[in-house]
């Protein structure tokens, strides 16, 4: 693909990856990504922000190819998605500086084995000249590493945020039109890597705020024409309101954990109470992801397997304590056949989710009606909870 026009002297560049379904090996990519480099051609300087990854390069290297000078390439985040070939175009350029925050400049050397020599390190609010064009970098540490920082570019008013407002999607499109796909998509991205970091993420929104941005073009998705889209919904998913919902993930051997599933379902329902539950076996773990952002309970289900919780339950434990969404409660159901310690590993699993841990319903066998009678309790108390929480 040929680099792509912005607006005069700004162009795209970088690999749209229409195939991959799997990021770093753990995430999923149902819409495919892209990788996004962007080349400023000021009066007096050329600066090339971000790059791609090691193997990708062929491709940034071909939209290099009627560059004949490069001055400075900048690595707002250090990554390998987004830094991986900067050692090739380095070599490329061998007179190019490579700007980072200073915290970026180790991390640099030690993944990339660069030279010390190449780099200029540059601090939080420090400005660069490139004759007719100015870029301000403003550091944003956690989005979502410690060395992130972003770029604006002064005279067009774009801010270039690496993976702060990003999105996985692959598509033909340079701009965003379509705002509920892209909706979706980034909230996606921003369960899956940000959550965790949104206490931080909150400050750098407000200093952001601080510019007057008509265009945001991130590392991964689309650019952005109406920047308020995006920055409004980073506002609500970190300090929005939690929903009056119900997030059950589970996993079902013999139809008992699953039988209490439907019935706590159907009984949340009643109450009035919505439902997203997640067959752990099935799941696209990304949705999961999305539906943590803003459900008020977490109900885990996992039959008993070896005296503790499913396996597949176990990772659905460990990535709500990694992600370390808002919600308020939690409780735990399943089945057992002689014994076990499901509640006391799952609880211990989760240190970082500051909830109120409702009382578990564990079940020996199938259920009966005293059990059906504890979930339908169970049931009773969320509704309860979200209602004195205001959960809407």
């Amino acid at each position: 693909m040929k680099p792509r026009k912005i607006k005069d002297n700004i162009y795209w560049m970088g690999f749209v990856d229409w195939d991959s379904r799997l990021f770093d090996s753990l995430i999923p990519l149902p819409d495919g990504t892209s990788y996004n480099a962007y080349l400023i051609e000021g009066s007096e300087k050329t600066v090339l922000l971000d790059a791609v990854e090691e193997e990708l390069f062929y491709e940034l290297e071909g939209q290099l190819e009627n560059v004949a000078k490069l001055d400075y390439v900048v690595a707002l985040h250090a990554e390998q998605d987004h830094s991986g070939c900067i050692p090739q175009i380095l070599a490329r350029y061998p007179e190019a500086k490579l700007i980072t925050s200073p915290k970026a400049k180790g991390i640099l050397i030690d993944l990339l084995q660069i030279s010390e020599e190449s780099f200029i390190t540059v601090k939080d609010g420090e400005t660069l000249s490139l004759g007719d064009k100015t870029l301000e970098f403003i550091h944003t540490p956690w989005v979502h590493w410690p060395e992130t920082m972003v770029a604006y570019l002064k005279e067009d008013k774009m801010l270039f945020s690496c993976d702060f407002f990003g999105s996985h999607i692959a598509t033909s499109d340079l701009f965003v039109v379509d705002e509920g796909r892209v909706y979706e998509a980034a909230k996606r991205y921003y369960a899956e890597i940000m959550m965790p970091f949104r206490n931080v993420i909150k400050k750098n929104l407000e200093k952001v705020a601080a510019y007057d941005i008509d265009l945001i073009a991130p590392g991964h998705g689309q650019i952005y024409p109406r920047p308020s889209f995006i920055i409004d919904a980073h506002k609500d998913w970190i300090d929005g309101s939690l929903k009056n919902k119900v997030v059950i993930p589970y996993v079902s051997m013999h139809h008992s954990t699953k039988k209490m599933v439907d019935f706590l379902v159907a009984a949340l329902l009643e109450k009035g109470v919505n439902v997203e539950q997640f067959n752990l076996v099935v799941t696209d773990i990304g949705k999961l992801a999305i539906a943590l952002v803003d459900a008020g309970t977490i109900v885990v289900g996992t039959p008993t397997v070896l005296a503790g919780p499913h396996p597949s339950a176990v990772y659905a434990a460990f990535l709500a304590n990694a992600l370390r969404p808002k919600t308020k409660f939690l409780s735990i159901i399943g089945s057992y056949g002689w014994g076990g310690k499901t509640v006391e590993t799952l609880a211990g699993l989760i240190p970082n989710l500051k909830v109120e841990v409702l009382d578990p319903v564990l079940v020996k066998g199938s259920p009966k009606a005293a059990d059906f009678k504890a979930l339908e309790n169970l049931a009773e108390t969320i509704a309860k909870k979200h209602k004195e929480q205001g959960f809407a």
